[in-house]
């Protein structure tokens, strides 16, 4: 099968890619990428030695997608994937939308010059904000959990937040062009005949993730405590409470698989949590205690002033996924932390690639 995966310089489009060749299926890989994070060149060489054919091209360019090859399926992994973008004066709004949003309308037309499939690498950061932040927690283990004695919304309960939880805005403005994505994908392949599947994605985290704090938490905060680089917990108690699940990329690769082959699906079955869940998920403050036994202790600075669109506990429950597609992670989370760590360890200088300062 000939598969385009776009963003295919980027942690995940590797990954996945690497994965798939491993995989030993035969398929015929080929990559787009516009290069622009920093990092991402690093892993053109290795996709070509494994033979994907790559491309340089930028998604919000329709032009772009004229020359390339018709595929039986596009997995986008391409997206400026930080809350924070639009707002922190690093992108403007305009670009966050264009390049998520607008993107995805050039991906889904070619996917319907070609009839090829569609599969939409999502995120949490479509669930609701409001209800998400007012979520009753109380600390146990140094980690927020659920209260127990608490009534919670609709969609919600200890394995984490279900499809079915609210959507409504404000998700911010990176939530807003996922889930618009979503709803095009849908409509595009119920208008013009093609298969279209929608991953939502909790944290995604392993070796080589670019190491930003506000994308790639667990590599940040590895990277960071190994090259005593300043930590801060930031908001809530200013402890490091905050919860986040944890699933590598390459666990996705199964899942994708069964998708390429797939038959006709209801609509309401197309579109599934993809995450760690709850046993793969830590706090800040945990994670700090696993550098520390790794590496050796050091100090982390607190300020628990808040910050836009910081959740104290986000953990996607996957049970939709195992029920639709027999699909669950399969990387436990000390794993994937051992593997950033022995990451760090032979690239000192990651860091100042990936995230300079």
């Amino acid at each position: 099968m000939r598969i385009l995966i776009t963003g295919v310089c980027g942690f995940v489009g590797s990954t996945l890619a690497r994965a798939l060749v491993q995989a030993g299926t035969g398929h015929r890989l080929y990559g787009l990428d516009n290069f622009i994070r920093p990092g991402s060149e690093s892993n053109r060489a290795e996709l070509k030695r494994l033979g994907v054919t790559l491309h340089h091209a930028d998604l919000r360019q329709a032009s772009d997608l004229e020359t390339l090859p018709p595929v039986e399926f596009v997995i986008d992994a391409a997206a400026n994937p930080s809350v924070l973008a639009g707002v922190d004066g690093k992108s403007s709004s305009r670009q966050l939308v264009e390049h998520n949003l607008g993107g995805t309308v050039n991906l889904l037309e070619y996917c319907k010059l070609h009839r090829a499939g569609f599969i939409l690498l999502s995120t949490s950061r479509v669930y609701s904000i409001p209800p998400l932040a007012g979520l009753k927690v109380v600390v146990r283990d140094d980690a927020f959990h659920l209260s127990d004695t608490e009534d919670h919304p609709h969609g919600v309960g200890p394995a984490g937040v279900r499809e079915t939880f609210s959507t409504a805005a404000p998700v911010s403005l990176y939530g807003a062009t996922k889930l618009a994505s979503e709803t095009l994908a849908l409509e595009y392949g119920e208008t013009f005949g093609f298969p279209v599947y929608l991953n939502r994605c909790g944290v995604l985290a392993g070796a080589g993730q670019f190491g930003r704090a506000d994308q790639g938490i667990f590599a940040y905060w590895i990277n960071s405590w190994l090259r005593q680089r300043p930590l801060k917990y930031i908001g809530f108690d200013g402890r490091g409470h905050q919860v986040r699940d944890c699933l590598h990329p390459r666990d996705l690769a199964p899942l994708l698989e069964k998708q390429f082959t797939a038959g006709p699906l209801p609509v309401e079955e197309r579109l599934v949590n993809c995450a760690g869940g709850a046993r793969s998920a830590r706090s800040l403050r945990q994670l700090s205690a696993w550098c520390e036994a790794r590496f050796g202790p050091r100090p982390v600075a607190s300020d628990p002033t808040p910050r836009a669109f910081d959740l104290p506990w986000v953990v996607l429950d996957a049970a939709k996924a195992d029920r639709v597609w027999g699909w669950s992670p399969q990387t436990p989370t000390d794993e994937i932390l051992e593997e950033i760590a022995r990451h760090a360890e032979q690239n000192p200088g990651w860091l100042d690639l990936s995230a300079p300062l």
